[in-house]
């Protein structure tokens, strides 16, 4: 049940949101983010700071056009999603230069690894208004496989671990939520991608609380 368990997903994360609480939304696949989202319409603008290897901007895939590759496209549809910056980039092939081409012309900010390496994570957070309503959309293959392996599309030369963490501490206080997907557990024999994730989470509570 696709569209009842979106509505449910945008029905609980806004009674989270109506108790002036900061949604922290953990699993799922690249369909997650875009009920979560809409969960915060008519309340402040959003940027949304979205970690990930892959654009994610396809208008639809084999005609589906709320799941894989297609989230931060919907999002950007949204009157309330001010500005994407794509972070982490690098993914061969994962999107066709037309979704480049669009997701530049809607005003968004795009950020392949390599460059977060060369510039630093604290220009990245330059580029985030000082009071901006932050929403973190990370897809854990936005990381290095050999920090992340248990991921569906692994792709070399992703954040590291201490890139990551800087980037969610950083965020801080400006966070209006975030949500964690993509993890593979049956490709997490040791479940150390299972501990990442989770230190993440945990640094994205306390960095978003932080005052």
């Amino acid at each position: 049940d696709g569209p009842g368990n979106s509505q449910r997903t945008t029905e609980a994360v806004g009674a989270i949101l109506g108790r002036g609480a900061v949604p922290v939304c953990i699993g799922g696949d690249d369909s997650v983010p875009i009920p979560i989202l809409r969960a915060f319409e008519g309340r402040a603008a959003l940027t949304v700071v979205r970690v990930d290897a892959h654009l994610d901007f396809r208008d639809e895939v084999d005609g589906g056009r709320e799941g894989y590759s297609s989230p931060m496209r919907r999002a950007s549809e949204m009157d309330h999603v001010e500005r994407i910056v794509h972070v982490g980039l690098r993914g061969v092939g994962s999107a066709r230069a037309s979704d480049v081409e669009d997701s530049r012309a809607a005003g968004n900010l795009l950020v392949t690894a390599r460059e977060l390496r060369e510039r630093g994570v604290p220009w990245l957070l330059e580029q985030l208004p000082p009071d901006a309503s932050v929403f973190v959309a990370f897809d854990c293959d936005g990381l290095d496989p050999s920090v992340f392996p248990a991921v569906s599309a692994p792709a070399p030369g992703g954040l590291s671990y201490v890139e990551a963490i800087d980037l969610l501490r950083g965020v801080g206080p400006r966070l209006a939520g975030a949500v964690f997907t993509e993890l593979v557990p049956a490709r997490d024999p040791l479940g150390t991608s299972a501990l990442v994730v989770g230190r993440l989470v945990g640094v994205t509570v306390s960095a978003g609380t932080a005052m």
